[in-house]
């Protein structure tokens, strides 16, 4: 008897599981870099059990979907609430980690810089959209490789530029869009591969089995780890008592 978890999937399959991810993604229970890299596996995937174990935690599709409208422009939450800022004059300003989005961001640096990561935001609307300005400063936004990135405006005695490994064409995947307006500054997009890595659960989970374990049949592969799980706790461990040893060492040298 042939294993239903080996059958190949169809386009209409792949397209759907897409679908899942970016509900899931709406609801909260996805951060961008989730939803970005999930996506790209889900069009990658052979048989069903490699869309299986993208969606094995979260919440089965709630009936038929409409296929999702052209992205209008951003439209104003309830309660009439402005676009959320963070201003940077003369000095940094920098969100990162885990936080939400609900509503279009603006940014805002006037001789100082602000740095905004959207990887493991949760991100709440079908487009992220930011309104960046920049005078004699600069604005860095950093976003997980193979979202697509717009970017429009104009810039004086100044720079505008994006740095992402974009996902081909044809996907549907997460779409951030910028207004970027510079005077003698600069305003920058860049990806996961110019910026600092980050810890991303899924993916280390599967090197961590894959290096325990060895490959796995697509029969057999185990559910996605919990929220926030990653194997490298103990290796952190280790490089903390490692500096906090070199800086004793440096201390007593006299340095």
């Amino acid at each position: 008897m042939s294993d239903p978890g080996g059958m190949r999937v169809s386009d209409a399959e792949r397209e759907a599981a897409v679908e899942l991810l970016r509900v899931a993604s709406v609801e909260g229970r996805l951060t961008l870099g989730e939803l970005t890299e999930r996506t790209e596996a889900a069009y990658t995937a052979v048989t069903h059990a490699d869309l299986a174990v993208l969606t094995s935690d979260l919440p089965p599709a709630q009936g038929p979907r409409p296929a999702p409208a052209p992205a209008p422009g951003p439209a104003r939450p309830e309660g009439g609430r402005a676009r959320r800022w963070l201003v940077a004059v003369m000095s940094e300003s920098k969100r990162r980690g885990k936080w939400r989005i609900d509503r279009e961001l603006g940014a805002a640096a006037v001789m100082g810089e602000v740095t905004i990561d959207l990887r493991q935001a949760e991100v709440r609307t079908d487009v992220v959209d930011i309104f960046a300005t920049a005078v004699m400063g600069s604005v860095k936004i950093i976003v997980p490789d193979g979202v697509d990135v717009e970017i429009d405006g104009f810039v004086f005695m100044g720079e505008k530029k994006v740095q992402v490994i974009e996902a081909p064409e044809g996907m549907r995947v997460p779409l951030v869009r910028v207004r970027a307006y510079a005077l003698m500054g600069e305003i920058k997009v860049v990806g996961d591969s110019r910026a600092r890595p980050i810890e991303k659960a899924w993916a280390a989970w599967r090197d961590h089995w894959r290096r325990a374990y060895g490959e796995l049949p697509e029969w057999s592969r185990p559910p996605l780890p919990p929220h926030g799980w990653g194997p490298h706790r103990e290796a952190r461990e280790e490089r903390r008592e490692r500096r906090a040893q070199e800086r004793e060492e440096r201390r007593d040298r006299g340095y």
